[in-house]
């Protein structure tokens, strides 16, 4: 079971933290993903990590503002989002994949969480 957490209403440029916390199973060894979805849109890839932690990586739209860690030791997944825009506003959902992979492509992941909103006023 995957949990996000931290999302909310915050103004352009703010910051804001989620968290997707794992249980019933340890996902130490799974890449994990952050996806996006917008009102009328397709969920869109947003970061992912490897399961050590080694790799990570972002999508470009958001590059250079928001970041992707983990801590296995407490199986929570990290997506730190900073100057936020208007345009960043959606549910945004974390994803587990059931081995290694921690690519860009929704179907590669087998656990999702059930999302959190984050709202971005101008």
């Amino acid at each position: 079971q995957l949990v996000e957490s931290g999302g909310g209403l915050v103004q352009a440029g703010g910051s804001l933290r989620l968290s997707c916390a794992a249980s019933g199973r340890t996902f130490s060894t799974s890449g994990m993903g952050w996806f996006r979805q917008a009102p009328g849109k397709e969920r869109a890839f947003v970061g992912a990590i490897r399961g050590s932690g080694s790799s990570t990586y972002v999508a470009d739209s958001v590059k250079g503002r928001f970041t992707v860690s983990r801590d296995n030791a407490k199986n929570t997944v990290y997506l730190q989002m900073t100057s936020l825009k208007p345009e960043d506003t959606a549910v945004y959902y974390c994803a587990a994949s059931g081995g290694p992979y921690y690519g860009n492509s929704y179907a590669g992941y087998d656990y999702w969480g059930q999302g959190t909103q984050v709202t971005v006023s101008s």
